[in-house]
């Protein structure tokens, strides 16, 4: 199968866990027996909203991915790059509620970092293969 193909499906299905992860902030805010905490409720709140986002550019570029021209292994590479980068950007933001300290550097905070390096690679490669399809 192509990677435009199966790409787009796994991003899809990671936003129904996006919207888990909706349901369980609200529940969250709602409840005083589940309150996170003003630090842990703020990255909660930054993972959730940069998954949904970056998933909804997922799509976004790849819909543009095959204009670019680029042979199927580059597609599969650039696809799988911007995925794992939006994991490592909204992963990070948990990973740090969960292990960091506010006003601290984490393992958390340097994922987020790495996600942001690959959503970059992949978007800089989409958009020189625009300019050189063009």
């Amino acid at each position: 199968m192509e990677p435009t193909e199966i790409l787009p499906t796994v991003a899809i299905l990671s936003l129904v866990t996006v919207e888990f992860g909706g349901h369980a902030l609200l529940r969250s805010a709602t409840t005083d027996r589940d309150r996170l905490g003003a630090f842990r409720e703020r990255f909660f709140r930054a993972g959730h909203a940069h998954a949904g986002v970056l998933l909804v550019l997922s799509l976004v570029y790849l819909l543009y991915l095959p204009r670019a021209g680029f042979s199927d292994g580059l597609e599969w590479l650039c696809g799988g790059v911007l995925l794992v980068g939006v994991l490592a950007q909204s992963g990070g933001f948990f990973l740090h509620l969960g292990v960091g300290e506010e006003g601290r550097r984490s393992a958390g905070t340097a994922l987020i970092r790495v996600g942001a390096l690959l959503l970059a690679a992949a978007l800089i490669a989409l958009a020189a293969g625009l300019i050189k399809a063009a």
